[in-house]
């Protein structure tokens, strides 16, 4: 039985650039789907208030609050350790989930 070689810490390596990277990918993407909700609102409000505008702007607004939790416990996570758990599956579903959601959402207004 082969035994898998180990990986080797490189000295130089800064263990807290990792977390911080995804910190902050985690604000932009928290960042982009705000401005998807608010050109959402902004679309119905500016281009009629239809019913279907505004279910679509109203499940816009919901998605956007439900990856604002996933991302806020994520940020959290990675600020509290320094070497944070992985990701639960059900945390990164519902974050990708929310994600396409959105755009498709925001995709539908637009159109």
């Amino acid at each position: 039985m082969t035994v898998p070689p180990t990986r080797r810490q490189d000295p130089d390596r800064d263990p807290g650039l990792q977390p911080e990277r995804t910190r902050l990918a985690w604000r932009r993407t928290t960042l982009s789907g705000t401005v998807v909700a608010l050109l959402a609102v902004r679309t119905v409000l500016h281009g009629g208030a239809s019913a279907a505008g505004i279910l679509v702007c109203a499940l816009c607004c919901v998605l956007w609050l439900g990856f604002l939790g996933v991302a806020h416990r994520r940020i959290r996570a990675l600020a509290a350790a320094a070497s944070p758990a992985a990701f639960a599956p059900r945390h990164a579903a519902a974050a990708v989930l929310c994600t396409v959601a959105l755009a498709v959402c925001g995709a539908a207004l637009v159109l």
